[in-house]
């Protein structure tokens, strides 16, 4: 591995997790983000990636590992996408030419490929919906473009949704209805999610530093794919000793709620938990191919489920208040 790793967005959730695992490796890094890391507060430094020149001052290191990104739903100002994305991405390249550093390691997104067909793999045709998706692919080609220059190398990895203890994200919030009772499923629930479990995440980031590879682009999914009822009713079945997905809502009544919510966002100006994309995406099927063994051998440490069962016990079954939250939806 690298004598040292730069985790640009490393006081984040998945950041966070692989800087624990490289702090237990003894390995030497850093991390440069806009806020401090509350587990290594000695190994921060603060930069903002829209600002090339506090950036040139504080990434010291090998490899470039690059997590920053703006990538929730509701974000209002639009243009934060590109600034901190696609600029972000283009001043990190910029930063790592003028300093030598020849490998940059950097999660992009599965949005990239917006709602595509399902079993889409790396060289599915790119169709974003959404500013993230279209930004992250900018991006993408930004450090493409770097790649190209000379001998550079560059892994581009591609989650899906990924979740796991300590996540305030998209899973958590259905596990979390699920576990207070509130959950409505709407739709057939027969679309199936490809998701993605930290410690997986993690482990994969550190064989992509790790690789004498020159280039790859990899989507990061866990298998196998779990249809939304199938995952339900295992969630419910642990936390609530209860069968099936319980109450169900038609999709059309669950879209027409959607689009109410929009528009009372919209004249209120404040953000709502329910939306029309968010049921949409709901609703749709989500399923990746990853070639992701094909690097270096790679094989995940966790099993989806026991991923699944490592959460539901630390968020729900034996929670620990004093671990650190991210919010990341």
């Amino acid at each position: 591995m690298a004598k040292k790793i730069t985790v640009i967005g490393g006081a984040g959730f998945v950041g966070t997790n692989l800087c624990r695992q490289l702090a237990l490796k003894q390995q030497d890094f850093e991390i440069v983000d806009l806020k401090m890391s509350k587990q290594f507060p000695d190994k921060c430094k603060i930069a903002d990636v829209q600002d090339a020149d506090t950036l040139r001052e504080m990434i010291t290191g090998d490899v470039v590992v690059n997590l920053a990104a703006v990538h929730r739903d509701d974000v209002q100002d639009k243009s934060e996408y590109q600034r901190t994305n696609v600029d972000g991405a283009e001043n990190v390249a910029l930063v790592c030419d003028e300093k030598g550093i020849d490998k940059i390691v950097f999660t992009s997104t599965v949005a990239v490929y917006g709602f595509s067909e399902p079993g889409t793999d790396e060289s599915g045709a790119i169709n974003p919906f959404n500013e993230y998706g279209r930004t992250k692919f900018e991006a993408e080609e930004k450090l493409r473009a770097w790649h190209a220059k000379g001998d550079k190398s560059l892994i581009i990895v591609r989650p899906t949704v990924i979740f796991g203890e300590g996540n305030r994200g998209n899973m958590f919030n259905l596990l979390n209805q699920i576990a207070s009772g509130k959950f409505l499923m709407v739709g057939r629930g027969e679309n199936k999610k490809s998701i993605a479990y930290i410690g997986n995440v993690v482990a994969f980031l550190e064989t992509c530093v790790a690789t004498d590879q020159k280039y790859g682009i990899y989507n990061y999914v866990d298998t196998p794919d779990l249809s939304m009822n199938e995952l339900v009713s295992q969630v419910r079945a642990l936390l609530k000793g209860k069968y099936g997905v319980g109450l169900r809502l038609p999709y059309w009544l669950g879209i027409i709620l959607g689009y109410t919510a929009d528009l009372v966002s919209f004249l209120t100006r404040k953000n709502l938990p329910v939306s029309s994309i968010r049921v949409r995406k709901f609703v749709s099927s989500t399923e990746f191919k990853s070639t992701k063994s094909s690097l270096n051998d790679f094989e995940a440490p966790y099993k989806l489920s026991e991923g699944i069962n490592r959460t539901l016990e630390s968020e729900f079954i034996s929670p620990q208040p004093s671990r650190e939250i991210f919010y990341t939806e």
